[in-house]
């Protein structure tokens, strides 16, 4: 048996398996690496040498830089600008929400982006009396379309880079992927737009995404925070040399000024729990004692609080101070948390009441709660199912509410701060790494993997993301694919099976030419890419183009971002991509529903593939 039918052999296996869809995908993966070894195609070395491959390496940083931007609400600050500037039509709403999803997709890959807008897109329907239906599923598309605007869009853009870098010496710049992605996410977009309404379902899921977008304003109801909520003015300096000078509490900034204890002391004045500190303006302040011309937000019982202010020189502001509430329960600094106590909990029996500082030190409770009920300022002797509303700073959160054994989250800060708090702590820094890395990327000054470990490194140095966070961040299965199919894509080529196959495709074309390849590697990819991983048949399919390339004789690269073109253009089924499966429960959609809209996306990729590639990479 020669080393191409082997090769043929495994490749056959690897394809059925995956559409099979019965084993995990990364077992398949690891078990086509190994059975080159088995067989002789390769050797020990050769089957594990994927995982260190440069495209390994900078998609891993991708997922890191990716986290970064929305672990702190950068992608939350694009999407709430969407729902303010959406409107309610439905051609605007497609639009708008299909340009947001290209332009993210080009930076932090399609499942990222798709993940991070998902939730306010399908809330953002309801808001304005579409079906989620209507927009889900375009939401997906786009994504795929908006893959192609730049090298990070999807790793599959990487490995095209680096077979273009083997094969002719040259690989693609940043954003030369955009000469065939503008075309794409024009087209999408029109066809989303024109089409979409004959071809889509109309249709709202059983189970709707939590919206967390006003989850403040919902704690603030149910504990009863808005309706307890007062405003006290520290006063501005008093002159120095009167008797008034000096501070009053803790941390006084000086200047002859006066600071306001932070926060309350809970035994001279039960109940009474500070929210936040903001500016006269309403603006939530950072971490620190209050200043003169800072605003205390509060809650708890009038007369107290009206004792607190008056022994401590406070001015307590008229009006409402509900809508303050909000801002000072979370913010880019601050958060809360409810957590409700378990049935075998250390904390059963235990005493706890509001303004009561935690065992950590970290935390604060605002509220208990048990059945419902508001437990008043007393202390409350805790039972299971009581709930308790905790503040404190976003990375004391999330290291005592997450990891506490004794307690049960009801929704993870990470994820109410990714939904909740635009531009959060490290936002800035995020958004200048990612325009470092890109500038990186675009100058071609060091290789993209240097660019994206340079990145990555940096969102962790610059405290953007936890070590742990940045592990989390990374989909192994992913990782796992391309390392373990590199050497499969090796074998095929080394083995001669790429040219047996590259010889039959250019014998079926004939006397058709490079176009006719084009459309032949065109239909190969995009079927195979309806039934396996788009990266796994990106890997598959290269050494196959680039063969018959070389016997056709015309450059590989039009040829190569023919195959990116099509492996981009998975529409047909839910389970083509990890996006694609992502909307169809919130989307509320069926297995047959992908096709109709999907194959008409497939035609407009299929005619960018073959006729408007070969425009700017000449043949």
């Amino acid at each position: 048996m020669s080393q191409a039918a082997v090769a043929f052999a495994i490749l056959g296996a690897v394809v059925v398996l995956f559409a099979w869809n019965r084993l995990p995908v990364e077992v398949v993966a690891l078990g086509a690496a190994l059975s080159l070894y088995f067989t002789g195609l390769l050797g020990p070395a050769e089957i594990f040498a994927g995982f260190g491959d440069p495209v390994v390496i900078f998609v891993a940083s991708l997922f890191v830089v990716s986290e970064g931007l929305d672990a702190t609400g950068v992608t939350t600050w694009a999407g709430q600008t969407l729902m303010a500037h959406a409107g309610t039509g439905r051609t605007r709403l497609l639009v708008l929400v299909m340009l947001l999803v290209a332009g993210l997709t080009a930076l932090i890959t399609v499942n990222g982006a798709v993940a991070a807008l998902l939730p306010m897109v399908v809330i953002l329907a309801v808001r304005t009396g579409h079906a989620p239906s209507e927009l889900a599923m375009p939401l997906a598309f786009g994504a795929h379309a908006g893959s192609m605007l730049a090298l990070t869009g999807t790793p599959i853009n990487v490995i095209a880079s680096e077979a273009a870098q083997e094969a002719s010496g040259r690989d693609f710049g940043y954003f030369e992927f955009a000469l065939a992605g503008v075309p794409l996410v024009v087209g999408v977009i029109a066809i989303a737009v024109l089409a979409g309404h004959r071809l889509l379902p109309r249709r709202t899921a059983e189970t709707m995404p939590r919206d967390l977008s006003r989850h403040a304003r919902t704690l603030a109801k149910q504990y009863r925070l808005d309706q307890d909520a007062h405003r006290l003015l520290v006063p501005p300096p008093v002159p120095v040399g009167t008797a008034e000078t000096g501070p009053v509490g803790p941390g006084a900034p000086g200047h002859g000024g006066r600071a306001a204890p932070l926060p309350p002391d809970p035994v001279r004045y039960p109940g009474l729990v500070l929210l936040g500190v903001q500016t006269a303006d309403g603006v939530p302040r950072s971490a620190g004692p209050a200043g003169p011309g800072d605003v205390l937000v509060l809650s708890g019982d009038g007369d107290t609080a009206g004792r607190f202010a008056a022994e401590h020189g406070l001015e307590i502001l008229p009006g409402a101070a509900a809508e303050h509430v909000v801002g000072a329960l979370l913010n880019r600094e601050f958060g809360v948390a409810e957590v409700v106590v378990g049935p075998r909990s250390g904390l059963v029996g235990a005493t706890a009441f509001p303004g009561m500082v935690t065992d950590s030190g970290d935390l604060v409770v605002l509220a208990v709660q048990r059945r419902g009920h508001h437990q008043g300022p007393g202390r409350t002797e805790l039972a299971a199912g009581d709930t308790l509303l905790v503040q404190g700073d976003w990375a004391a959160l999330e290291r005592n509410v997450d990891a506490d054994p004794d307690v049960l989250v009801v929704d993870s800060p990470a994820l109410v701060r990714r939904q909740a708090v635009p531009l959060g702590p490290g936002a800035y820094r995020a958004v200048a790494v990612l325009a470092a890395m890109v500038l990186l990327l675009a100058t071609g000054i060091v290789p993209a993997a240097v660019a994206g470990m340079l990145a990555a490194g940096a969102m962790i140095v610059l405290r953007v993301v936890t070590v742990a966070q940045a592990y989390r961040a990374v989909s192994w299965t992913t990782i796992v694919i391309i390392g373990a199919m590199i050497p499969l894509s090796v074998a095929i080529q080394r083995s001669g099976a790429a040219e047996l196959v590259a010889h039959g495709l250019v014998t079926a074309v004939g006397d058709g030419g490079p176009y006719a390849l084009l459309f032949g590697l065109f239909l190969l990819t995009s079927v195979l890419g309806q039934l396996v991983s788009n990266t796994a048949t990106a890997l598959i399919v290269i050494p196959i183009a680039v063969s018959a390339a070389a016997e056709l004789g015309v450059s590989v690269r039009p040829v190569i971002m023919c195959v990116t073109v099509a492996a981009a253009a998975a529409f047909l089924t839910p389970v083509a991509t990890p996006a694609n499966m992502m909307v169809l429960g919130p989307g509320g959609y069926r297995f047959g529903d992908y096709w109709p809209l999907g194959s008409v996306m497939l035609a407009w990729f299929g005619v960018v593939a073959v006729l408007v590639v070969p425009l700017f990479w000449r043949f």
